[in-house]
């Protein structure tokens, strides 16, 4: 389709970062930005949907409290229970829950109408989300095991050949402290800025082609809709999916730090 588009003329300019930089709000000196609003938004009904699904628990739960219990019980059981147990997972259950639906209300708005923009596609929002992850498995970690015995337990793991410890302890210190918080956010935020940008090119091409293109151009338009509406679909199914497993990696973490040999 870019081949036929750039046939076309000129004048089409393919989606870019530029796209994922928005102007203030409020106007030049303000700092409320598109990204911003849909943190808050987000953020506000995530916390909207979970008290009004508790404010008035009943044994025979009705259609809010049932859902607002289904979707807690999902991520309780599915995530954090299968992950780090039942006996230390509890504790652990408010968190997950919670960053769970924070990132899934942040992706999903890619794909809401006047919203259209995935705000955890801005690096800083899944790096800042990565950070308390990395933050609350170390203190875990040093916190049960001590400081020496999470670091000895963390580099030198038993039953290695004692010249392999050269290679290994390094690596394993660079793992934990490094590429754990940077792909956590590196695959959250790409998924969703690649996402949002194919999206952009389907739906800004076909526009192109309708209005501008020359030749048979016009009438290939749908081509570029119609894929628009099918990646839509197939972009909510990846920005849950993201979602999913930015949690499931923070609850592993956790339980990979609770334990003594990891």
């Amino acid at each position: 389709m870019s081949t036929q588009l750039l046939a076309a003329g000129p004048g089409f300019e393919a989606p870019g970062p530029g796209d994922f930089e928005f102007p203030p709000l409020f106007g030049e000196g303000t700092f409320v930005t598109k990204p911003m609003l849909i943190v808050v938004l987000g953020s506000i009904v995530v916390a909207a949907f979970f008290y009004a699904a508790a404010r008035n628990p009943k044994l025979v739960p009705g259609k809010l409290q049932f859902a607002g219990e289904s979707a807690y019980g999902l991520v309780r059981n599915s995530i954090v229970i299968d992950s780090i147990g039942t006996k230390y997972g509890k504790k652990f259950v408010p968190y997950i829950v919670t960053l769970f639906f924070f990132i899934l209300a942040l992706n999903i708005s890619g794909i809401i109408p006047v919203l259209q923009f995935p705000a955890s596609s801005k690096i800083a929002i899944p790096a800042f989300l990565a950070i308390i992850s990395w933050i609350i498995y170390n203190w875990v970690g040093i916190r049960r095991q001590g400081f020496v015995g999470y670091f000895k337990a963390m580099m030198f793991p038993p039953g290695v050949p004692w010249p392999i410890y050269f290679l290994l302890a390094p690596l394993e210190l660079f793992s934990t402290f490094i590429i754990r918080p940077f792909t956590l956010a590196l695959r959250l935020a790409m998924n969703m800025f690649a996402g949002h940008l194919v999206l952009l090119l389907c739906i800004l091409g076909g526009e192109y082609m309708l209005t501008e293109g020359t030749g048979a151009l016009p009438f290939l338009s749908p081509i570029g809709f119609l894929g628009g509406i099918v990646l839509t679909f197939f972009e909510g199914f990846i920005q849950i999916l993201q979602a999913y497993v930015f949690a499931l990696l923070s609850a592993l973490y956790i339980a990979g730090a609770m334990e003594a040999e990891h």
